[in-house]
């Protein structure tokens, strides 16, 4: 029997890894599982992930491209900072805060997962580095309109409104976040 040629797969079983976390969290991920889902046979998993850390890698690093395009494709970030303004920090913190609420304004489950991904960092250490992506792609980003250093501390300041949300189930306050993340910027905070 001839192999079938089948180029999407990999990203198939991606997607399905990242369906099957979505449902039943990182606790229902097994090669089983994702190959239900993704309606592959099970060698197929095997074969493109040889453990549930490399399929893990592969979905966190999925997600962190997905706040990490809006970054660099947000024209006020790429944007030098304006000159003389009496708070440089403030357009920042204005798109910083824009961006966030879009991220809340859709699905919460997909923030959730993206979480429970970053947060997985902490007991599988393969998982650190690209965890660790993630904080230097928007430090970088940052970086284009503070310094590094403010940079860290406002993505800092973003994982922890992000995380108290989800933790606390409360809702995502744009005034609060603009004002704490602007006096982050302007070196108030």
């Amino acid at each position: 029997m001839a192999r079938r040629y089948d180029p999407d797969r990999r990203t198939r079983i991606i997607d399905a890894a990242l369906a099957v976390m979505a449902a039943d969290g990182i606790a229902g991920l097994s090669h089983r599982t994702v190959a239900a889902e993704a309606d592959v046979p099970l060698g197929s998993t095997t074969y493109h992930f040889r453990s549930l850390d490399e399929l893990l890698i592969a979905a966190l690093r999925r997600c962190n491209e997905t706040f990490a395009q809006a970054l660099r494709g947000s024209e006020v970030l790429a944007a030098p900072p304006a000159t003389g303004a009496a708070a440089p920090g403030a357009g920042l913190a204005d798109e910083l805060t824009r961006l966030l609420g879009q991220w809340f304004a859709g699905e919460r489950g997909a923030i959730e997962l993206e979480y429970e991904l970053y947060l997985a960092a902490l007991r599988r250490p393969a998982l650190r580095p690209v965890a660790a992506e993630w904080t230097e792609a928007a430090v970088e980003v940052l970086s284009r309109r503070t310094d590094p250093e403010t940079a860290r501390a406002l993505v800092a300041l973003m994982d922890g409104i992000c995380l108290q949300v989800l933790l606390t189930g409360g809702s995502f306050d744009a005034d609060h976040t603009r004002e704490m993340l602007a006096r982050v910027a302007d070196g108030r905070g």
